[in-house]
């Protein structure tokens, strides 16, 4: 996939706090995204809980925000950082409630964020409990 040049700077919400055998997944696969972002030349603002994950390392993000993951907090961080996309996946179930939160809030929309990754339906869709190659 083509890189989209429109996407400048990019907010991320972390997962949190990690428990023993939680999130710990999350916590690395956001550090490689902060990465590959900045590799990329897109700005990368960070917002986690948890000031004891890799993620907060200054080397990652552009912009770090060690703050509770409350749809008011992210929204006044989009506001003062106006990101143009949003990665929500990577914080796991904590990222994934707040996205649905700010979209139906409208809060993506009055501040022109696109939420990239999963889309709001995907987000929404009632799981299986089943693998889809599973007959």
């Amino acid at each position: 996939m083509p890189k989209d040049k429109s996407i400048k700077k990019v907010l991320m919400i972390g997962s949190g706090p990690i428990v023993i055998g939680q999130a710990a997944e999350f916590d690395y696969a956001g550090a490689q995204a902060c990465r590959v972002l900045r590799d990329e030349g897109i700005d990368t603002v960070l917002v986690n809980s948890n000031p004891a994950t890799i993620m907060t390392d200054k080397n990652l993000a552009d912009e770090i925000y060690l703050e509770p993951l409350t749809e008011k907090t992210v929204e006044r961080i989009i506001e003062k950082e106006r990101p143009d996309g949003l990665l929500a996946g990577l914080g796991g179930q904590t990222g994934l409630t707040l996205a649905m939160k700010l979209t139906r809030s409208g809060v993506l929309e009055k501040y022109g964020v696109r939420l990239l990754g999963t889309d709001i339906d995907g987000i929404e869709r009632p799981r299986t409990g089943r693998c889809s190659g599973t007959p």
